[in-house]
């Protein structure tokens, strides 16, 4: 049987999708990172092998997220894109005629708009923390109560709170001051979530003309606080796709499928779990540029080199003995 891999490598978590030739997911796999990115991606691999059958043949491998290039040059990836145009193929295909995607993870979060199957707009905040998966989890720990509780007892909720959300250190504040006051939890947690709704729509989605259908993903799609909010301040039905918090991944497993379509892959087997990679890098000083260069290594040897503006280092042969 030949399926296809997808890895999507960011900051918070590390996911991998495999999915058969008909784009169906046959297995998919959640990690958190831990700023280990090359560990994590191992540890994937050996689960994904341990997890499948002997008789399937991996036809395609895609990377995806911020480390992306990074998984890719370990993997043999026959395909390396950018999270944006992942989420994109990932929930048209889901949800077909989908024109607005809705995408919260755990330190950042983004809109996507698509037109006619078309990106035609989207944009990111890595900047502010608030609404993000990690503020999310430090409110759900600050008030003692598990994060998978969060949505279920905001959707308690009768006359949520009004809670400032543009800054996580004021919604915080904000918070606090509202306990103190003798606000229940319930109204307290669907008033967070409504602050933060607010505040991604005025920031974010400022200027973007949102139409249905519309989809949310990411990590804060399970939330059922977060997606009522969304409903409350939009007025119409958000989806959420049964692989919410892979999404990227999938899209990385079905350009691979388009890239190679059973024809040679560039996968280097599961073994490469077990094999002995470091991350490096240097400042180039060969102009006043001063270049960071990042250099993967596979067992002493150089694999892979960028960063730098004018390839001096990226295009060499990779192979180079480190000495």
């Amino acid at each position: 049987m030949y399926c296809y891999l997808g890895i999507d490598v960011g900051s918070v978590s590390t996911n991998l999708v495999l999915t058969g030739e008909d784009g169906t997911v046959k297995h998919s796999i959640y990690l958190r990172t831990r700023g280990k990115p090359i560990e994590v991606v191992q540890q994937g691999l050996k689960q994904l092998q341990e997890a499948l059958p002997g008789k399937i043949k991996v036809a395609g491998v895609g990377t995806t997220g911020s480390g992306r290039h990074l998984a890719g040059v370990i993997t043999g990836a026959d395909i390396i894109k950018n999270e944006i145009t992942t989420h994109a193929i990932a929930a048209s295909n889901v949800v077909p005629g989908v024109q607005t995607i809705l995408e919260i993870g755990g330190q950042d979060s983004k809109i996507i708009i698509l037109r006619n199957g078309v990106v035609a707009d989207f944009a990111m905040n890595t900047v502010c923390a608030a609404g993000t998966g990690s503020f999310l989890d430090q409110q759900a720990s600050r008030l003692n109560i598990k994060i998978e509780e969060f949505g279920p007892l905001a959707l308690q909720s009768t006359v949520p709170v009004r809670i400032a959300g543009r800054c996580a250190v004021f919604a915080e504040s904000d918070m606090i001051h509202k306990q103190q006051m003798g606000y229940n939890v319930s109204d307290i947690l669907a008033g967070l979530c409504e602050a933060l709704v607010r505040n991604y729509l005025n920031n974010i989605g400022k200027g973007k003309e949102i139409l249905g259908p519309v989809v949310f993903q990411g990590g804060v799609a399970a939330n059922a606080g977060m997606k009522a909010a969304f409903e409350k301040a939009l007025g119409m039905p958000v989806h959420v796709p049964p692989y919410y918090n892979v999404m990227g991944a999938l899209g990385a497993a079905m350009l691979a499928r388009e890239a190679t379509n059973r024809k040679s892959t560039g996968f280097k087997g599961f073994g490469v779990a077990d094999r002995d990679f470091k991350a490096g890098g240097f400042a180039c000083d060969g102009c006043p540029n001063v270049c960071e260069v990042v250099e993967i290594l596979e067992s002493g040897r150089v694999i892979a080199r960028w960063g730098d503006r004018c390839g001096r280092w990226s295009n060499l042969i990779p192979g180079e003995k480190i000495s």
